[in-house]
């Protein structure tokens, strides 16, 4: 998918995406949503993106991956159970062609809601 910064929705990006990926970026986003219900859906960077106050995670698809953005701590907190996939100080990416972690992705963003939740509790 070509990077653009027009996406009104994560309706609308989803409805771009490639027709092969479409049905995994609805899924991850379900999973993310019942992992942080009380975020907001929004565009952010030209991603999909949720927020509670700040952006706890953001995903994207690429030509051959779904990157999620869960910032450093969240990479970092997982990092062991990570192993298998290639990631970065705020990036993992699963690849097309495997079968993508739900499970993982859910408790990557259960962790980053808790940590969201508490900085929202110190302002």
């Amino acid at each position: 998918m070509k990077m653009r910064t027009d996406f009104t929705s994560i309706d609308h990006y989803i409805s771009e995406a490639d027709e092969k990926v479409r049905e995994t970026l609805q899924q991850i986003r379900e999973v993310i949503r019942e992992a942080a219900p009380n975020t907001t859906e929004c565009i952010s960077y030209g991603m999909p993106a949720f927020r509670l106050k700040k952006v706890v995670v953001y995903f994207a698809a690429f030509k051959n991956h779904i990157s999620l953005f869960p910032e450093p701590s969240g990479v970092e907190a997982f990092e062991e159970e990570l192993h298998p996939y290639k990631h970065s100080k705020g990036t993992i990416q699963f690849q097309l062609n495997e079968p993508i972690p739900y499970d993982l992705i859910k408790k990557i963003v259960e962790f980053r809601m808790k940590e969201a939740m508490s900085q929202n509790d110190h302002r």
